[in-house]
């Protein structure tokens, strides 16, 4: 085998002639087809792209608007005002003012550690106090800085322009009368939310209802545009009170003074308008500032005039006399042997003051005398006398729609001992609310027809008749003999008119058993013979003095009602006293003496006694 190579031979001419079709080079490309499917698959894009932006824009574009509106739309709430409350006659007894408070966003604030010494200054706390309490809540979004602030102050504030502190607008409650209507008005939280009194008690009535609207804020939660009103706010409703501020104040100002003069440790009355039931004076005494309630001793909150209960002493003679009369067992003359001074009550003794000896009816009321009382209470059965006490709504609820008001307590005869009717027949083994006792009285004074209390004005409730208009009227002649010359409560008289009333005092029951303190009552209606007014006036513990009701409750009632006849232009009835009064005075001037002033003259002898505390029922049988 060569390692030559063969020479080529000649090829034929004939195969020569025949063309070879080249092959296809493997790496050879089509630029024009490539181009084509890019540009294919660059428009199948952009459609997709196109379609899905409109997809988003137009037809499914909810969870994106949503996305957006949480970055920057809010719907901040429009806060509304309160309703006021008036007296009787319009004026204002709580209004509501507006305040900024200031708040802020402590995500924001803790990015800027420098400003919060300024922040502090601003708002007068410790900028220690301020920063530990940024980076407690570091991590939320909102905290209050101080609410219920000047909107002056809050404007300075604003002004520093601290990254991530803001405004709101809020209203604070105003009490313009203070503490002479606090116990009946009461007061609102930092919210304005109702707390006690008629604030809380017409709550709904008087909170108005906060709106809503849209807003954009930027980054920094300024708003920059408002853009729609979801809910317009609605403000409260104003609410008219029964309540005549000029009496309210009368009826603080004698307690307030009768608590100094005596040493009480509290004091309460009510002013009831016997026609409509209406309460135009409700006070009570120790009180507090309703504008500044967290200074305030809470148990000065308490309105006792409706919470706290007392045994009524001899306020409740009239009805154990209304309760014989009706019963048909006494007349207004029938006569009572009240000799020796006392009588027996089981182990104990019943006793009077001084020996009154014979008395009729009439005379068991001037002279208060408990062996009258018990002697009458003897001739009623023990139903006959609970239900008449019951009737005539004690140990019930007035309904009168104050909150947390007491029933008082009246037990039924078969939780009775041997002695305690004849122990209730002079006011001890039940207790009442000054209200109750008011109301009572009102009945009486109303022939016999009793009228739910109410503190709203023009509120008219459907009067009750508990008892005969007939016996109504002798009780209330026996009643007035108490003011009287030879009665117990000479210093509640009032010149030109008469009044009718009754004095009480009793002893406090204490650890099962009753202590050295007294409670002093007085309550009364006048004019007799035109009845406009009852009021009852309760004296808890005078240390100082008397403290016989007559003595240290009869001058409350004679001052407060005194004040109020003369605002309300109620007509004398006595006019022969008065022009005897004034001739008097007239004559004593005329003979070179100083003419006494109107006090002077109003003014009646003191009681030579008056009933004691509870002694009688105490004292042992010897």
């Amino acid at each position: 085998m060569s390692i030559f190579p063969k020479r080529q031979q000649k090829q034929n001419p004939a195969r020569t002639a025949t063309p070879v079709r080249p092959r296809p080079q493997r790496g050879g490309f089509n630029l024009r087809g490539r181009l084509m499917l890019v540009c294919g698959g660059l428009g199948l894009c952009s459609l997709a792209l196109i379609g899905r932006a409109v997809d988003l824009q137009l037809v499914d574009n909810e969870f994106y608007r949503k996305q957006g509106d949480e970055r920057f739309l809010r719907e901040l709430e429009i806060p509304t005002t309160r309703g006021m409350i008036t007296d009787r006659n319009g004026e204002p007894l709580a209004v509501s003012t507006p305040v900024e408070s200031i708040w802020a966003n402590p995500q924001e604030l803790s990015r800027n550690p420098d400003r919060l010494p300024e922040l502090a200054r601003a708002l007068g706390v410790p900028a220690d106090y301020l920063t530990r309490k940024v980076l407690q809540r570091s991590d939320k979004e909102f905290m209050w800085l101080q609410r219920r602030m000047n909107p002056a102050r809050a404007k300075t504030i604003l002004a520093l322009d601290i990254p991530g502190v803001f405004s709101q607008r809020e209203f604070r409650r105003f009490y313009p009368q203070g503490e002479a209507l606090a116990h009946v008005l009461g007061f609102t939280n930092i919210d304005d939310e109702g707390q006690e009194g008629v604030e809380l008690a017409f709550d709904e009535w008087l909170r108005g209802k906060p709106g809503l609207e849209k807003v954009i804020r930027d980054r920094r939660g300024r708003i920059v545009e408002n853009v729609d009103l979801v809910q317009p706010a609605t403000p409260g409703r104003d609410l008219t009170l029964s309540i005549d501020r000029r009496i309210q104040y009368l009826a603080y100002r004698e307690l307030k003074r009768q608590l100094l003069e005596s040493g009480a440790a509290s004091a309460s009355a009510v002013v009831l308008d016997i026609a409509t039931g209406e309460v135009l004076a409700m006070a009570n005494v120790p009180s507090f500032n309703p504008n500044a309630v967290e200074t305030g001793n809470r148990d000065g909150h308490r309105n006792r005039a409706v919470t706290d209960t007392f045994e009524p002493g001899s306020t409740a003679k009239p009805l154990t006399v209304a309760a014989a009369l009706e019963a048909g067992v006494i007349t207004p003359h029938t006569i009572f042997n009240t000799s020796p001074g006392w009588i027996a009550n089981g182990k104990y003794r019943t006793t009077d003051t001084h020996n009154y000896g014979v008395l009729d009816t009439t005379g068991v009321i001037r002279k208060s005398s408990n062996v009258g009382a018990s002697l009458i209470a003897r001739r009623l059965s023990d139903q006959q006398f609970y239900d008449f006490f019951h009737r005539m709504g004690y140990g019930a609820s007035t309904h009168s729609g104050f909150p947390g008001e007491s029933p008082g307590s009246l037990p039924a005869p078969s939780r009775w001992s041997g002695t305690s009717k004849q122990t209730m027949s002079y006011g001890y083994g039940l207790s009442v609310t000054p209200l109750q006792v008011a109301r009572a009285y009102a009945a009486l004074a109303n022939g016999g027809r009793a009228i739910q209390p109410t503190f709203v004005k023009g509120e008219r409730n459907e009067p009750k008749q508990l008892l005969d208009p007939k016996i109504a009227a002798e009780v209330m002649k026996m009643m007035q003999t108490v003011t009287e010359p030879g009665g117990t409560a000479t210093q509640a008289a009032i010149l030109g008119y008469h009044v009718a009333g009754k004095t009480g005092t009793s002893r406090m029951a204490e650890n099962g058993g009753y202590s050295r303190k007294y409670v002093a009552f007085f309550a009364g209606v006048v004019p007799v013979d035109n009845p406009r007014f009852a009021m009852a006036v309760v004296v808890n513990n005078p240390t100082q003095g008397s403290y016989y009701g007559g003595l240290v409750a009869g001058p409350v009632f004679h001052n407060v009602m005194e004040g109020a006849l003369r605002l309300m232009d109620v007509p004398p009835d006595d006019i022969d006293a008065w022009l005897a009064a004034q001739a008097a005075a007239e004559a004593k001037a005329r003979h070179g003496k100083p003419a006494p002033t109107f006090a002077n003259v109003t003014a009646a002898p003191a009681p030579v006694d008056d009933e004691p505390g509870n002694d009688d029922v105490q004292a042992a049988t010897p």
